[in-house]
């Protein structure tokens, strides 16, 4: 899996206009929990060849953005989590051990 760190307030414009063109993912991360560290290991575990970026946020470090991507885009936080943005909204979030890479590609629709 190639993660693109997401660690500044101007990614996620550049998200959300990147996503007209092509699924843009973020996955919000906490290093200190072990479910958020076994659903890494799931997405970690595919390498999907698809037109799709794949943001990274360690949340213990940027909680401040991960607020603001909650708000943004108008869902509630948690940890671990997956949003998929499509034309500049989230389409699609799921947490904990819902997140899973087929959920994922089939919302985003590949």
């Amino acid at each position: 899996m190639k993660w693109i760190p997401l660690s500044s307030e101007e990614q996620i414009q550049e998200i959300k206009a990147n996503s007209l063109q092509k699924p843009q993912v973020i996955f919000k991360h906490s290093t200190r929990c072990a479910i958020s560290s076994m659903a890494r290991n799931r997405l970690d575990s595919h390498d999907p060849k698809v037109s799709v970026d794949f943001y990274f946020l360690d949340i213990l470090s940027n909680r401040q953005l991960s607020g603001k991507i909650a708000h943004d885009f108008g869902i509630r936080h948690e940890s671990p989590q997956i949003l998929l943005i499509k034309n500049g909204i989230c389409t699609y979030h799921e947490s904990h051990s819902g997140i899973q890479m087929e959920e994922i590609l089939e919302q985003a629709g590949l």
